[in-house]
């Protein structure tokens, strides 16, 4: 294991089906006006939303409604949350919902004491917070993004059609704590559930398929990624098994909190892709790194074989016997094609809405990376989009 590195993980997680109960405790240690953050009101519908304020009433919180967040949150909607949070001095943000959630109050966390537009501030020039960061804890309805767990947030903006994230190096963005219970889960459609399996795996390849070395990293990934196979196989059957939407959702926590990333370079071109895509079709975000996935791996698959190599034999179990090694590494992207449409994600951007005359567009706001086995010019990214329409 090569390189130098730190990390630190400041976000305290309740897990299982009990997790709710630990609100209270969490409660006692923050302030008194608690804006309360949720998506379309399905909450509402299924309990979660009652159980929450109830623990709120019972520490005499104020609340403040703020829902409505879409799942790609906007900087309007963003605009508005601040707004929302300056008006009745809130003390502390409580995301109920999925990672969208999630992401929309850390990107108003870190404005609320901000002057500055945090779309130009935070996602067109990438800079870190510089005011007091409003605290931030999660109550997950959702299994995929692991924003319950990191320092990120990605954002939309309609009027440029442009989607970025940005992940933020101070720890103070990250969620003081999490209560993740899998039962929370189980009213999610099916389109919802197999859209966060996706994006869990795309975490974990995205960190999985850039450096040469012996890394331990690499090995847990491959852990991970056999798991969310072997469970989402069970979830897609049966939504309900608790055994299998626990590890889910625990596997989508460690996908993204940045242990697997240590002591590597990682990829990030799917999501920058899907990212783009998203900014113009408004898809789901698993789905667009579902239609993008296997012509970018494909396009790069030469230049990272081995570990395309490795990828095939260790997740998927193909038998190198008699093959080349470029044989293996196809058989292991063909092995995850299957399984993409066994869970039934979207295999191509143009079942999302994209078109052709978009392509120009969406290549105009994927940004550029260095990390993978082969980084990208403007030429060869219009091309592998025209692969995924």
């Amino acid at each position: 294991m090569l390189g130098n590195f730190s990390y630190e993980n400041a976000t305290k997680l309740y897990f299982g089906n009990n997790a709710l109960k630990y609100l209270n405790r969490e409660m006692q240690h923050w302030g008194k006006t608690i804006q309360l953050i949720y998506g379309g009101g399905s909450i509402k519908k299924n309990g979660i939303y009652d159980a929450v304020v109830e623990v709120l009433k019972m520490n005499d919180k104020i609340i403040v409604e703020d829902g409505g967040v879409m799942s790609n949150p906007t900087t309007d909607k963003v605009r508005e949350g601040v707004r929302i949070a300056r008006e009745n001095n809130v003390d502390f943000l409580l995301a109920v919902g999925g990672g969208s959630c999630c992401d929309y109050a850390k990107a108003v966390s870190i404005s609320i004491n901000c002057d500055e537009d945090p779309w130009e501030k935070y996602y067109i020039n990438f800079e870190e917070p510089t005011c007091e960061i409003v605290p931030v804890g999660c109550v997950l309805t959702m299994a995929g993004t692991g924003s319950e767990m990191n320092a990120g947030a990605v954002l939309t903006d309609p009027k440029s059609h442009r989607k970025y994230g940005h992940v933020f190096r101070n720890s103070k963005v990250m969620p003081k704590f999490a209560i993740l219970n899998p039962e929370y889960t189980y009213s999610l459609p099916y389109n919802q559930m197999v859209s966060g399996i996706y994006d869990i795996f795309s975490h974990i390849c995205e960190q999985y398929f850039s450096g040469e070395d012996d890394n331990t990293s690499d090995y847990i990934s491959e852990g991970l990624m056999k798991s969310v196979i072997h469970s989402s196989l069970i979830a897609i059957k049966d939504p309900k098994d608790y055994e299998a939407r626990s590890n889910i959702m625990w596997t989508a926590t460690w996908a993204l909190n940045t242990l697997i990333s240590r002591g590597k370079k990682t990829d990030w071109m799917v999501h920058q892709l899907g990212q783009a895509a998203g900014g113009y079709t408004n898809a789901t975000h698993g789905m667009t790194l579902a239609a993008v996935t296997l012509p970018y791996y494909r396009y790069i698959m030469p230049y990272g074989l081995q570990k395309f190599r490795r990828f095939a034999t260790e997740v998927w179990g193909v038998d190198p016997t008699g093959k080349s090694d470029e044989e293996i590494a196809k058989a292991g992207l063909a092995a995850l094609e299957d399984w993409m449409k066994t869970l039934g994600v979207t295999m191509s951007l143009s079942e999302l809405g994209a078109t052709e005359d978009m392509i120009e567009g969406i290549a105009d706001g994927t940004r550029l990376l260095k990390g993978g086995y082969k980084p990208l010019t403007r030429e060869e990214v219009v091309e592998i989009l025209k692969e995924s329409l």
